[in-house]
């Protein structure tokens, strides 16, 4: 399999641009405060089962912004290459994104069998998000665990 990662040098970028959008994005969520300055209209290829045309609607982007955010930089930081990236690494990069693909599913159908009407919606929409904030978490805590099992072993 060819690698597709990224030069390590993003994985910084995404760093710095992950707290920010993590943190705007939990105040979003938490306060429902959307900041008029973000107002806008924006093109739309589908904005709903009645409009099926290609249209311009008016929406605050303030969710898109931090959203795009919060994706960039968790892809930025998952998917660039570690300084010494090696076959274990990618062992370990591996396992990382199948178990949180595990992780997500099984609460997706947790979910699905515990919660209906609209805040299953916004299940679904966080749902976008939790992989690779799973996988992130997991892969850094695998890699930190080892590392300091190798120090201590020395």
């Amino acid at each position: 399999m060819k690698n597709i990662l990224i030069p390590n040098k993003y994985k910084k970028v995404g760093w710095i641009l992950f707290f920010p959008s993590l943190v705007l994005g939990l105040y979003l969520l938490v306060t429902g405060h959307e900041p008029t300055f973000l107002n806008f209209n924006v093109l739309s290829i589908f904005s709903g089962p009645f409009n099926k045309t290609v249209s311009y609607i008016h929406v605050n982007m303030a969710n898109t912004i931090v959203g795009t955010l919060f994706i960039l930089s968790s892809l930025l930081i998952g998917f660039s290459k570690e300084k010494n990236e090696d076959e274990y690494i990618a062992n370990i990069r591996l396992s990382s994104l199948l178990w949180a693909v595990l992780v997500n599913y099984i609460i997706l159908l947790l979910a699905f069998i515990f919660v209906y009407n609209f805040a299953f919606l916004n299940v679904m929409i966080y749902n976008m998000f939790t992989v690779l904030l799973i996988f992130i978490v997991k892969f850094n805590l695998t890699l930190f665990l080892n590392a300091k099992s190798i120090s201590n072993e020395k």
